[in-house]
């Protein structure tokens, strides 16, 4: 099937690596319509949101 006019172009998702993010530190704190979220780096290189 080949687009329509009527078709939305998709815009693409804003990509940013976890080592920006982070800038060398294990744990990132996140604030949030009023709340805190904490963004934290694994031993095993995973990583971790919690409230």
């Amino acid at each position: 099937m080949l687009p329509t006019t009527d078709t939305v172009p998709v815009t693409p998702v804003r990509r940013i690596s976890s080592q920006r993010l982070l800038a060398g530190e294990r744990e990132l704190v996140i604030q949030h319509l009023g709340s805190e979220y904490h963004l934290r780096l694994t031993r095993n290189g995973k990583l971790i949101l919690t409230k």
